[in-house]
């Protein structure tokens, strides 16, 4: 069999699996199927033969070109256009020259669609169904589709996709940021250029979702996308997905998404064909598309978590429950890099347009997406709109955090059992030494997390936000659910609160839901505190979010980006006030990093002569994921070999009953027979009768389906969790004897940093409005050339706290306390906005100290009373009593005025004709006096 003969079999089983009948010119029937397609058709003179001509419903619709294995075939193209203008004019044809042209080698395929305004070949996995080209032909023009008049199609042609994204109507803008507008303009424009792949990188918090689903809506409302496919990176994000369509309203019909479109959230493999919208993780996806049920809790845990453990793309076969058109627009939020790596054949399958939506791209996923990025948002950029908001990190460090600890033999230490949770006293023969790296792990020490919790306590409302009562929403990042529970534990007990204060939220918390607990924390003021291990590391949406807590380290920094992310949302004051009561606004979150999370060197790239250290959880979890690396099977057979040797008669059989009667030992023995090459070979053989010496593709089909085989008892969850657990070291110790001891506590360089940067930028503002702004004016002026007002440092308190500076007192104030410390009162109190004053005053130096307004008011207050009564005037008690109001009433205004007697206090105590009664004729020397010397 030549190359060529080769290439048309696989060409015609292609075919076949696409619904096409497919016969040779002399036994043709056009009628035989819808779509029938004719080996070696000949065409008018001077045209030659095309190897594969098809017609649908009766009449000729296209050509397909063959060439061998490795061929290139773009420069093919031509051949085919003369093909497809050589069909016969007897005949009957949907449209002459023939619309569709595919070329293929059975390996590689192209295809051109004539109908497209700019007709352009492209890639796919295979054939499309021929119902799929007669809905194509007999596609309605967009004037009778829901579409605004003015947008007219060309005529003579159908409508296709391409030439509907062409003319969309204008953007509705309403309820959209700028940066949203950009996005889905130029996302469109990509679009109607016909680029294949389109990437948008926005900050997180700045309405990546919102953005998508505004554009789907569009796609399908005016462009007529049949379906669009919305990839995220876990189950729990797809539910948060699914309730945004929900809530969407459109700004072109009185419905909402859902109820104009049907939304599906992909829970079975089961593709509703009624639905518009199919929300889905890659992993789901995958079994979909290989006719396989996954276990939901594969869907639960992040591509994050196992990046690492496949090394060739996951393989794809044509599925025709599936077709190649199911989507015609992919959007990918947030997913894991190795979607665009690992998993890319599952979305190279889909003839679709492919989106990325993402705030941590790296060189790969640029490489991906084919350096096409439409829209470039980073966080800097957020803040500065005040669409997302900024943050600072704190620092707490320990001893033992960094360095381990010892305790000397002859000691008692508790030994935890890390399946039961039960603990016991041992007492220790020999010495025990640990190194940081084993903390949480092989040794927990509680007076370790204990210091960092009653630190982070201590430090709260004095350092980190200080002046609040409330602690605000935190989120503790634990490094497994083992540690989140000994942390949950040890805060309440700090904070001497109970258990709605402080929940755990992990894919292990049972009770509720782990949604439900979500909600609560996003919605409720209890708990203030939530500790989990991953589940709420990327893409969860909770507004009030203000400390961001790592006791774990991240190596990866997309992860640590999303994880970061998690406290940058915006959020209206009156919501946050809903759950956290003494916050104003949330004008920055806080890292708090007790690991050294911040310092440490991240990377995306993988390791390239390191062995890889995985555990068989994640190994495991890969064969369910459908891996069936030799390299993987190995690593996990060598582990239950060790396990079988470590487990008791009990948790064998055990064991046997979860793996459907087969022994762990029987299973160890299956995986390692399944990486022998013998019997792969031996299999080849059988699979290809007659075949002496198997080829290499033929091989390793066989080794695929050994592996396949031996691996089926390991599809089964609990199973899977069973062999986990019983692999961990069965008990933790717990050093009881170490004491912890605080080694830092502070806010880090890079805080320093910013604080020294946005004092800098204030000051040099101060010089350069100096003349333009009247508050200015007159605080440079000395003596004052005129009385400083309130309206007028209003108007600067509004000045600043917009884009570009968006500077607000508090945050100067903690700025200034960061790097002058000394000279700097008040930084644990809250602020009010008469406290502008004493921060000019401090920033030109005409203060040495930064006080707050009132205290600077109540200091000159006292002298003027000193001297008063130096001069031997005396006040009664009542009067003393209307001396403090006004003073009061300066520190908040910067003056007082007859009026003001009418207001507040004062009405109460009778007013400016009690104030008159008081003092006399010495009221109005007496406000003019105060008014000069208070504020002064």
């Amino acid at each position: 069999m030549t190359p060529e003969d080769k290439a048309r079999q696989q060409i015609d089983t292609m075919l076949v699996q696409a619904g096409w009948h497919v016969c040779d010119f002399r036994d043709a029937n056009i009628h035989a199927a819808r779509g029938v397609v004719i080996r070696n058709y000949p065409l008018n003179k001077g045209h030659g033969f095309a190897d594969y001509l098809f017609y649908i419903d009766g009449k000729a619709a296209g050509v397909i070109e063959a060439k061998r294995v490795g061929s290139t075939l773009t420069g093919v193209e031509i051949q085919s256009d003369k093909y497809k203008h050589g069909f016969p004019d007897i005949f009957p044809a949907w449209h002459r020259p023939l619309p569709f042209c595919y070329q293929s080698t059975g390996v590689e395929t192209r295809f051109t669609n004539g109908l497209d305004p700019e007709p352009c070949s492209r890639n796919v996995f295979s054939f499309h169904k021929p119902e799929t080209l007669a809905a194509w032909l007999n596609d309605e023009a967009p004037s009778v589709m829901d579409r605004a008049a003015e947008f007219q199609p060309v005529y003579g042609l159908p409508s296709t996709l391409r030439s509907r994204l062409r003319q969309m109507p204008p953007l509705k803008e309403e309820g959209l940021w700028p940066a949203q507008i950009t996005a889905i303009r130029n996302l469109e424009k990509s679009l109607a250029e016909n680029r294949p792949r389109a990437l948008i990188q926005m900050a997180t918090g700045s309405g990546k979702t919102f953005t998508a689903v505004t554009s789907i809506y569009r796609m399908i409302k005016f462009g007529g996308a049949k379906r669009v496919l919305f990839l995220v990176d876990r189950a729990n994000l797809g539910r948060q997905t699914l309730k945004e369509f929900q809530q969407y309203d459109s700004p072109y019909s009185p419905f909402k998404f859902n109820e104009e479109y049907i939304v599906q959230q992909l829970k079975s493999n089961k593709i509703d064909q009624t639905a518009r919208v199919c929300i889905s993780t890659i992993q789901r996806l995958y079994s979909v598309l290989r006719g396989e049920e996954i276990s939901e809790e594969l869907e639960e845990e992040s591509l994050f978590d196992h990046s690492d453990l496949f090394r060739v793309p996951m393989p794809i076969e044509y599925n025709p429950a599936i077709p190649i058109e199911t989507f015609d627009v992919i959007i990918t939020d947030e997913c894991h890099r190795s979607i665009y790596g690992l998993w890319r054949q599952v979305l190279d399958y889909f003839d679709a347009f492919l989106i990325g939506l993402t705030a941590t791209p790296n060189k790969q996923t640029f490489g991906f997406f084919n350096q096409n990025l439409v829209m470039e948002y980073p966080h800097e950029q957020a803040v500065a709109d005040g669409v997302n908001v900024n943050y600072d990190v704190y620092q707490i460090r320990t001893k033992i955090t960094t360095e381990g600890s010892k305790v000397e033999a002859g000691y008692y230490v508790d030994k935890r059992d890390r399946e039961t949770r039960a603990v016991r006293w041992e007492q220790l023969d020999e010495e025990l030494e640990y190194e940081s790296n084993q903390l949480d792990a092989d040794v927990v020490v509680p007076d370790q997390i204990r210091t960092v919790a009653r630190t982070f306590r201590d430090r709260l409302f004095t350092d980190i936000f200080p002046g609040r009562q409330e602690v605000p929403k935190t989120l503790i990042f634990a490094k497994d659910d083992s540690h989140a529970e000994d942390i949950v534990k040890i805060v309440r007990e700090e904070f001497a609160k109970g258990n709605d204060f402080c929940q755990k939220i992990t894919y292990k918390t049972t009770g509720k839901k782990p949604e439900d607990l979500i909600a609560e924390f996003r919605n409720s003021y209890n708990p203030r505190i939530a500790v989990t291990v991953d589940m709420i590391a990327t893409g969860t949406d909770i507004k009030p979010l203000e400390i961001v807590f790592f006791m774990r380290t991240i190596k990866s920094r997309s992860f640590f980006e999303q994880m970061k992310g998690r406290g940058v949302r915006v959020i209206n004051p009156n919501d946050l006030k809903s759950v956290t009561p003494d916050a104003t606004e949330k004008d920055h979150f806080v890292i708090i990093d007790a690991v050294g999370v911040c310092e440490q060197d991240k990377t995306d790239s993988r390791p390239m002569e390191k062995k890889r250290s995985v555990s068989l959880e994640q190994l495991l979890q890969a064969v369910a994921l459908g891996n069936t690396e030799q390299d993987v099977i190995s690593s996990i057979a060598a582990r239950l070999a060790r396990l079988e040797k470590k487990i008791g008669p009990e948790e064998k059989a055990e064991v046997q009953k979860l793996a459907g009667g087969k022994s762990l030992k029987q299973l160890t023995g299956d995986l390692v027979q399944a990486i022998d090459p013998d019997r792969h070979i031996e299999q080849a053989k059988r699979d290809n009768p007659g075949v002496v010496e198997p080829l290499p593709e033929q091989i390793k089909k066989a080794a695929t389906k050994i592996i396949q085989t031996s691996v089926k008892p390991l599809h089964t969850p609990e199973l899977r969790r069973r062999l986990v657990e019983l692999n961990k070291t069965t008990e933790q110790t717990i050093d009881i004897v170490s004491k912890d001891e605080l080694t830092v506590s502070a806010f880090n360089v890079e805080g320093l940093e910013k604080a020294k940067g946005m004092i800098q930028s204030f000051e040099q503002f101060i010089a350069d409005h100096k003349d333009e702004i009247t508050a200015l004016q007159i605080l440079y002026s000395r003596p004052y050339k005129a009385r400083l007002r309130f309206e007028e440092i209003k108007a600067l308190a509004q000045l600043i706290e917009k884009p570009p500076y968006l500077w607000k007192i508090d945050r100067l104030w903690e700025a200034y306390a960061a790097l002058e410390k000394s000279k700097v009162k008040g930084a644990s109190a809250p602020h009010i906005l008469t406290d502008l004053v004493s921060l000019v005053r401090f920033a030109i130096h005409q203060d040495n100290e930064l006080v707050p307004f009132p205290e600077k008011v109540n200091v000159n207050f006292n002298a003027w009373m000193a001297q008063q009564e130096k001069a031997g005037k005396k006040f009664t008690d009542e009067q003393r009593q209307w001396l403090d109001m006004i003073r009061d009433h300066i520190a908040g205004n910067l003056s007082i005025e007859p009026d003001d007697f009418e207001y507040g206090k004062f009405i109460q105590e009778g007013g400016v004709g009690k104030a008159h009664q008081v003092f006399g004729d010495e009221l109005n020397r007496i406000i003019e006096e105060l008014n000069g010397v208070l504020a002064a």
